[in-house]
């Protein structure tokens, strides 16, 4: 039986992949896998078990040994190890840590075995860095989602701010900037646009927008 669609979404953070990947999965029938939050599920295991961060070793074992799931319904739950972690993984430290757990070799690979695993049955979306370059590279679709970093640093001030969290702009712009560099020059698993994805611009756009724009394109490629 031929396997169904493979939609993969790449960019970096802030371009507004997570949001749209959700919304476009919602309205197709795909499911979403959230890469991002499977490395911060791994980031807070570690977390809570006071494993070291440095410890290569300690790491991958940590991570091939981990089940995450996501339960689909009034919103995407989380799941390590059988209990929600979904506003778990979303606290100040694991944000802070989530990084370092990401430049892990062997954590990436055991995440990447794992999401490959996820969508071997097609019909998702997945989102993340390394999507159409390394876990799913003969992905049906593939999508790089960019907008300038000052849109990117807009929106993730306001989502800051809308959370409670004092911060101030020129701070979250220099975040992102730092993230970028960080992202584009991993030596494994690189944020990377492959030949054949499609760019879409984000910038001065609604959400709304971005989700036709992309609809349109996933219904065009298939």
């Amino acid at each position: 039986m031929k396997r169904k669609p493979v939609i993969a979404i790449d960019g970096p953070a802030g371009s507004g992949k997570s949001t749209i990947a959700k919304l476009v999965a919602s309205s197709m029938g795909f499911h979403y896998i959230d890469t991002g939050a499977m490395y911060r599920a791994v980031t807070l295991k570690a977390l809570r078990k006071g494993t070291d961060r440095k410890s290569e070793p300690a790491l991958t074992e940590l991570a091939g040994s981990t089940s995450i799931g996501f339960e689909y319904g009034d919103g995407l739950k989380v799941f390590v190890d059988g209990e929600d972690v979904t506003e778990a993984i979303r606290l100040p430290e694991v944000s802070k840590a989530s990084s370092d757990i990401a430049d892990s070799r062997g954590v990436r690979q055991a995440l990447v075995r794992k999401q490959q695993d996820m969508g071997a049955a097609g019909g998702v979306i997945m989102d993340g860095r390394d999507i159409g370059s390394v876990v799913f590279p003969d992905a049906e679709v593939k999508l790089y989602l960019d907008a300038t970093v000052e849109e990117r640093a807009g929106r993730r001030h306001k989502e800051l701010v809308a959370k409670g969290i004092k911060t101030d702009l020129s701070g979250v712009k220099r975040d992102i900037e730092e993230r970028d560099a960080r992202d584009r020059n991993r030596p494994f698993g690189a944020l990377v646009k492959v030949k054949d994805a499609v760019t879409v611009d984000t910038t001065g756009l609604s959400i709304e927008q971005v989700a036709a724009r992309i609809t349109g394109i996933i219904k065009e490629k298939l």
